[in-house]
């Protein structure tokens, strides 16, 4: 009996039967290879192609691939989480030029964790008592124009948010009871510059803490604040740095980061312990600040307004569509998106119209509405959060939406 082995031997010399037999083997081994898991399908969810902005329920931004390689490469692996977030953190310290920086599950388990450390500093019965110290309460010092939703992260800490408008009304707010002061980057206005608001918090010895979360690009701005001497400083991982979005950066002064890091897990009781931070998401948060300081910035910049110029030539082939670039001033979601505008006599439709035609796709694209100088609605098309073969997709998706309006 003639062994298989002898047979594809045999077979391979005739070149049209081994043509066929080689066809047939690829052909087995593509039917024995495993298919790719489809979860988005398995699950009924609704893929989103983001054209719009970082947002949180959008699950933020996505991951590069040097964060997919390093989360990758360490799930095989045990470590131990003390000397992982250390060492990690030195890095980003170093990376940033900050005395000592940790990894946080979002700035939101930041701003918790800076404020507790402003609260305990090393005590381990304050740690242990957070977020039900006895005496009196704690005080954090904000604007009254600075208060937003996310400021709940101070007060989940025990601590009382005192409100104040301008320098003077600063300086007589700080008593005894007062940990901390806190400066939101994104606030429209502010009674008390940033500057200011650092001399004034250095003069009475408190800490002070600036919450950027969104507020890259510009990359400059990572290092900008540690500059004008914030003690604490925070932001996101999951938006234009596009680490893990449960992920982010606490970094400044030593003893607070050491602090925060005791009120964090992997200890065992402290507030912080349910904002636990995976090992890969460490890794990966340490992959994404690398990659991205590494980026060639304004590469990228020209890279965002060739997409819009890309889809202004698509959609200006309709009567009356006007495509117009417009970068954000900042300081959050500082770059460049698409205003799309046009004669509603002409193309019979809303800005809202067209935005919810495009979100009940599927994919779902999602836009913005925003009001102009005019008080009208006009239509936001961001291009920073698409991938390259998503920009020809959205603009004839947009294009179609229109047209079949006119």
């Amino acid at each position: 009996m003639i062994s298989r082995r002898k047979l594809l031997k045999n077979l391979s010399a005739t070149p049209v039967i081994g043509s066929i037999l080689g066809s047939w083997a690829l052909s087995t081994k593509n039917e024995n290879k495993p298919k790719t898991r489809n979860l988005f399908e398995e699950l009924d969810v609704t893929p989103v192609i983001n054209a719009g902005v970082t947002m949180t329920f959008l699950s933020g931004s996505l991951m590069r691939p040097e964060v997919l390689e390093a989360i990758n490469s360490t799930a095989h692996d045990f470590a131990n989480m003390y000397e992982l977030q250390d060492k990690v953190g030195a890095k980003i310290a170093e990376m940033l030029h900050v005395e000592a920086a940790m990894v946080t599950s979002g700035a939101a388990c930041a701003m918790v964790l800076g404020t507790a450390a402003s609260i305990t500093g090393s005590d381990p019965e304050k740690r242990r008592l957070l977020p039900q110290l006895p005496g009196p309460q704690p005080e954090v010092i904000m604007q009254k124009s600075h208060r937003y939703v996310f400021d709940q992260a101070i007060t989940t800490t025990g601590a009382k948010i005192v409100e104040v408008e301008g320098p003077a009304a600063m300086e007589a707010a700080i008593n005894e009871n007062t940990k901390m002061t806190l400066f939101f980057n994104a606030a429209g206005e502010s009674s008390v510059s940033r500057e200011e608001f650092v001399a004034i918090s250095k003069r009475h010895n408190i800490p002070s803490f600036i919450d950027a979360a969104a507020d890259v690009p510009p990359v400059e701005n990572l290092f900008k604040y540690q500059k004008i001497g914030f003690d604490l400083i925070t932001f996101s991982g999951g938006k234009m740095i596009r680490g893990p979005q449960s992920a982010g950066l606490l970094f400044g002064r030593k003893d607070l980061i050491e602090a925060a890091k005791l009120n964090h897990s992997p200890h065992e009781a402290p507030i912080g312990r349910p904002m636990k931070v995976n090992k890969e998401e460490i890794f990966g948060m340490y992959a994404a600040l690398k990659a991205y300081l590494e980026l060639d910035h304004e590469k990228e910049w020209q890279e965002w307004l060739s997409r819009i110029d890309s889809i202004k030539t698509q959609i200006e082939s309709i009567d009356s569509v006007k495509g117009e670039t417009r970068v954000s001033p900042g300081p959050a979601n500082a770059f460049p998106s698409m205003l799309v505008s046009w004669d509603e006599e002409k193309v019979k439709i809303s800005p809202r119209q067209v935005q919810e035609a495009l979100k009940s796709e599927n994919p779902s694209i999602v836009t913005n509405v925003r009001r102009n100088d005019s008080g009208e609605d006009i239509l936001s098309v961001g291009v920073v959060l698409l991938k390259p073969e998503q920009v020809n997709y959205v603009a004839g998706r947009l294009k179609a939406v229109l047209r079949d309006s006119v």
